[in-house]
């Protein structure tokens, strides 16, 4: 029992484990960005000095002689092997350009147009690094040159780099979620599965009993017409369907054609004396004879488990109202209506999940138990249609129609 309760709570706590695992990964995802932009405004700023240099070397070879030139032209000049630059005039004129992809079997019109789609890709990315030339006598400036510049190769890769990580570490993150969703639903398989057979088995032995006891109470002359033993026949026929509903639990059950409205009344039927003389049960359908594929057994079980549900929300006295219609694309809808205390958004949103519950006394199993017969079983769906507090809930099954 204490496992079972911790296992219960482990999944009831499931919602607020995946906020802190979210709260957790968005504040590593913020730091791995924050962190790698400080890296790139630091090597853009570098490489902004490194191309000024390379702006200045130029312009000092360009207005000097001496004999540092052949200095600054191999140590400053050529050395700019990673950083893409153009150098033109002040008529946007290219007179040279390094680091910059153009393949050498290009005719002189092809290298051109590329030339200048890189230029004017530079010009969006950074503003350029002027040169001036001067007369190395009087030191007037007769002309300009500019530098244009994009950020190298290393520094596009680094400013992608956090967002492949990212991308890498959500992947890997959306697999590990699918494969603990998964685990759990094996789990969860197991547990529906050994619970019910074990029920089942647990049952066979006091049925048998009772059945051989009906016989014996049968042949009473005192009990005769009096209606004890017909009640109780009754209730070990509903133990004998009890018993077969756990043990269709886990084996892929037969869907018949079955007629809906009979089978919801005999639910009715059964449920009507076991509840308050104040409650009502009422059965409307256009038609009587509308059919769907079923398994009598288990689809009896998820509309007396609906039922006592609305029961328990109403208490002692409401209206359940239950609607069979013909929908279209060949579906069946059954909608099953109380007047009891309805449901908020929130517990709506969990009302299927196992092990939650609104009563003090309860497992939580009804309407995941529900919803499992009707989705996995049946392949159909079972949703809180509408439900509004002090008013009442509806809920909606789709079936296939015959």
């Amino acid at each position: 029992m204490p496992s079972r309760i911790a296992s219960m709570d482990f999944y009831r706590d499931n919602t607020n484990l995946k906020w802190i695992i979210l709260a957790v990964s968005i504040i590593i995802s913020v730091g791995t960005i924050y962190y790698t932009n400080v890296l790139v405004d630091q090597l853009k700023e570098r490489e902004k000095n490194q191309v000024r240099l390379f702006a200045k070397a130029l312009e000092y070879t360009s207005n000097d002689t001496d004999n540092n030139i052949l200095f600054i032209t191999e140590e400053i000049i050529y050395k700019n092997n990673s950083i893409p630059t153009i150098l033109t005039n002040e008529k946007d004129d290219i007179i040279n350009f390094k680091n910059v992809s153009i393949d050498s079997l290009w005719s002189s019109a092809q290298k051109e147009k590329e030339l200048k789609a890189q230029l004017n890709e530079m010009k969006d990315t950074y503003p350029p690094i002027e040169i001036l030339s001067k007369d190395p006598t009087t030191g007037e400036v007769f002309g300009k040159q500019y530098v244009y510049y994009e950020n190298s190769f290393l520094l596009t890769q680094l400013i992608a780099y956090p967002y492949i990580q990212l991308s890498v570490i959500a992947i890997f993150g959306f697999i590990s979620y699918l494969a603990f969703n998964y685990s759990k639903t094996s789990e969860q398989n197991r547990v529906w599965v050994g619970l019910a057979k074990e029920t089942a088995h647990q049952l066979g032995t006091p049925l048998s009993s009772l059945m051989a006891w009906i016989e014996v109470l049968r042949d009473d002359p005192l009990l005769k017409d009096k209606g004890f033993v017909e009640e109780l026949d009754k209730d070990i026929r509903k133990l004998r369907i009890v018993t077969e509903r756990f043990s269709s639990i886990g084996s892929t059950p037969t869907l018949k054609d079955e007629n809906v409205y009979q089978l919801i009344n005999n639910v009715v039927s059964y449920l009507t004396p076991r509840v308050s003389s104040k409650i009502n049960i009422e059965v409307y359908a256009l038609s009587e004879t509308i059919q769907a594929k079923v398994h009598a057994p288990l689809f009896e079980w998820v509309i007396e488990n609906l039922c006592k549900n609305a029961v328990d929300a109403m208490g002692s006295t409401g209206t359940i109202a239950i609607k069979i219609l013909r929908g279209n694309e060949g579906k069946v809808f059954i909608d099953i209506s109380d007047t009891g205390k309805g449901m908020n958004k929130s517990v709506i949103s969990s009302a299927f999940k196992p092990g939650f519950t609104t009563k003090k006394r309860g497992w939580g199993l009804g309407l995941a138990l529900a919803k499992r017969i009707i989705e996995l079983y049946h392949k159909g769906k079972i949703f809180v249609k509408s439900s509004e507090e002090n008013q009442g809930t509806t809920f909606r099954i789709e079936l296939r129609s015959a």
